[in-house]
């Protein structure tokens, strides 16, 4: 019989989003002053500029890209570039786990596309990549995050294509290395590897999106909350931290804060290596035990942030260890997505501590031997 472990994580959220806060977070932490005060102060646009300046730095985004914080988390982002930029040119619609099977629902269920194209693959793999067409515009994530299944880089895009490539890269983003110049739209929010609060997006557009944008109306009406161009023209405000609607400034400021811990622990190469070795944990954990394989097949399709498994056992096993974890208190929300296979999905992007994944490990081994056993 499987013995309770004698020791908790320190902090059990390894919820997927929200995620993790970042390590010693506290509300006192926050800077207040912009509270109260209108985002459209020179106050709160200074600090909006500044979550845009420090985005640009962490996440290492080249000047040629602009940077804009929008509505409705990454689902708001999205959205907005789909329904602005597709429609001249054919699509090809990448989707290998529910959140890629939503735009394909929205490009050709809402948008109506006829000339869109459905690439995709079952959970756990990806589809095959040397099959899409840079000629067309192409729309995919860079990591699945109910699958744990990502692209290994981003060597399979054309340099030289003539359609745009838009990126959801919400789960990827400070966690894996993105090549912008690769990527014409770059959308993610801010409560995954960052830990940052919801309802906010984070829309990135590289020059060709630009010239998209001035040169093409859509042929459908534009919600005010998506339009990114006025006569004809860029809203440029936008991007300098004049935002759409009204933002949550509670929300920036712990945006600003988690950008300057990121900063802290060595900017990109450093959030990168937490997220590496976080997920090294529990790799080794699947590698040592005969009963839990990790839903990516392919070790360089795996991702670093959220962490798919399946178990060799009755689809009821991993509900009941859910509860008996939460119950614990050794993890919470760990449960895998509603639309994916029956296991666990763990986050271990970088706010998540590595010596709390390690704790975690053994109350795995626990929970299922409880669970397993009825």
């Amino acid at each position: 019989m499987t013995m309770k472990p004698a020791a908790r994580p320190a902090c059990a959220h390894f919820s997927s989003g929200p995620c993790a806060k970042i390590p010693g977070w506290s509300p006192h932490l926050l800077n207040t002053e912009s509270l109260g005060r209108s985002h459209r102060s020179s106050l709160g646009k200074a600090r909006l500029k500044r979550a845009i300046a420090l985005t640009r730095e962490v996440l290492e985004v080249p000047d040629t890209h602009l940077i804009g914080i929008v509505p409705a988390s990454d689902t708001g982002a999205v959205e907005m570039a789909m329904w602005s930029l597709l429609g001249p040119r054919p699509v090809d619609m990448l989707a290998w786990e529910s959140f890629g099977e939503g735009w394909v629902s929205d490009v050709t269920k809402q948008l109506k596309l006829r000339d869109a194209r459905r690439i995709t693959a079952p959970y756990g793999e990806l589809p095959d990549l040397a099959t899409v067409d840079f000629d067309h515009d192409v729309v995919f994530t860079w990591n699945g995050t109910t699958s744990g299944v990502r692209v290994p880089d981003a060597k399979w895009i054309d340099a030289d294509r003539r359609g745009l490539t838009i990126c959801d890269a919400t789960s990827a983003a400070f966690a894996q290395a993105l090549d912008f110049e690769k990527l014409d739209v770059v959308t993610f929010s801010w409560q995954k590897v960052l830990g940052g609060e919801g309802a906010h997006g984070v829309l990135i557009l590289g020059p060709r999106a630009v010239a998209r944008l001035e040169s093409h109306v859509p042929g459908w009406p534009m919600p005010k909350i998506f339009r990114l161009t006025s006569g004809g023209k860029l809203i440029a405000g936008i991007f300098e931290g004049e935002t759409i609607n009204t933002p949550s400034m509670l929300c920036v400021e712990d945006y600003i804060l988690a950008l300057e811990w990121a900063q802290s622990v060595g900017g990109l190469r450093g959030l990168i290596k937490r997220a590496d070795a976080n997920a090294a944990v529990v790799q080794g954990w699947i590698d040592g035990r005969d009963f839990a394989s990790n839903l990516a097949q392919l070790p360089e399709t795996r991702s670093n942030t959220s962490v798919c498994l399946t178990l060799k056992a009755d689809e009821s096993v991993p509900k009941k260890m859910v509860k008996l974890l939460e119950a614990e208190r050794a993890a919470f929300d760990i449960g895998s997505y509603r639309d994916a296979p029956p296991g666990l999905r763990i986050w271990c992007g970088a706010t998540v501590e590595t010596s709390d994944l390690e704790a975690l490990m053994p109350w795995l081994d626990w929970a299922f031997a409880q669970a397993a056993a009825g």
